[in-house]
């Protein structure tokens, strides 16, 4: 089912940009204390989870995958911890390998189709918390792996219900408007970061042996096309970034999921065409397509300029509170 968002942009907000960069602006000093754990991984890795607070008896767990390079220190996910925790559910974000305060001990870190380790800290949670019903929430890259780990697991998704929010559904395509316009700001930002963090990773492993990639060549990645084809593709096992665009997508996968699952998209996403869009009959009779005008990237700032209201904050509980 595809339904007309009723989100309302503040007045003077409309533009994509703003409503995409202003949340880190204006909420840069909203504080979060959570309590932190790591999840040991049989591989030698680990994860680094941060809870609102440990579930008690049947308290509903959410869990959260932020987006690239995102982590707790995110605005959107503090946000929306913040939500879930006054809704008196646990919220519980999962940081990708490598995203938190430590670099992970592994080569390999994170991709956009990497569900592996989202179902190990699923059959963790339903080991020690098997009173509790799941949700999760997805942002960006999260709510992409989200969609494709609902249809991986299908009718055994443990999940009551799931919201991804802004999801590159085709890979390849958002890559190529990132390359484009005013949105090269966010690749080259996003890139930056992502070589920074690669610079200090190929001080610890050999990458010039393990995938023929040296300081000289990592200092030239300037898009995501370079990046994914030279780093996340021979990292993760994929033939090239065709191969790992093509696998990763979740807009093909969209069919096969079958609990309830809710996808928010703004058409005037900076990171993304229209092209992403799914057409109705791509969905699952439980995937709702939710389409807003206005809403940039992970923003939907509402409200007034003055006093900007978050309506994920609102949309999102409101969603899940259906199903848990």
């Amino acid at each position: 089912m595809i339904i007309k968002s009723k989100f309302t942009p503040a007045s003077g907000l409309s533009n994509a940009h703003l409503q995409t960069l202003l949340p880190t602006f204006v909420r840069n000093k909203l504080k979060f204390n959570g309590v932190n754990q790591t999840l040991e991984l049989e591989d030698g890795d680990f994860l680094d989870l941060v809870w609102t607070e440990k579930p008690k008896n049947n308290t509903p767990i959410v869990i959260i995958f932020h987006g690239l390079e995102g982590s707790i220190d995110s605005p959107y996910a503090k946000g929306i911890m913040l939500a879930l925790k006054k809704q008196g559910w646990s919220g519980l974000l999962m940081h990708f390998r490598g995203c938190s305060i430590k670099g992970n001990r592994l080569a390999r870190s994170y991709h956009s189709g990497e569900t592996g380790d989202a179902k190990i800290l699923l059959n963790w949670l339903q080991t020690h918390y098997p009173d509790s019903p799941l949700a999760a929430v997805g942002f960006s890259l999260g709510g992409n792996m989200l969609l494709k780990l609902q249809a991986e697991l299908a009718d055994s998704s443990p999940f009551k219900a799931v919201v991804s929010v802004c999801p590159p559904m085709l890979l390849n395509a958002c890559a190529n408007r990132l390359s484009k316009g005013f949105s090269r700001i966010y690749q080259r930002h996003l890139i930056g970061h992502l070589k920074r963090k690669l610079l200090i990773k190929a001080e610890l492993h050999n990458y010039s042996q393990l995938i023929n990639l040296n300081t000289k060549k990592i200092n030239q990645l300037t898009s995501f096309w370079q990046f994914d084809d030279q780093v996340t593709a021979p990292l993760h096992g994929f033939k090239g970034v065709n191969d790992y665009y093509d696998q990763s997508s979740a807009r093909q996968y969209l069919k096969k999921i079958k609990s309830p699952s809710l996808i928010l998209l703004a058409l005037d996403d900076p990171f993304m065409t229209q092209d992403i869009i799914p057409d109705e009959s791509e969905l699952s009779l439980n995937t709702q397509l939710e389409l807003s005008r206005h809403g940039g990237h992970v923003g939907f700032i509402g409200g007034s300029i003055l006093r900007p209201e978050f309506w994920l904050e609102k949309r999102i509980p409101e969603y899940l509170s259906e199903f848990i």
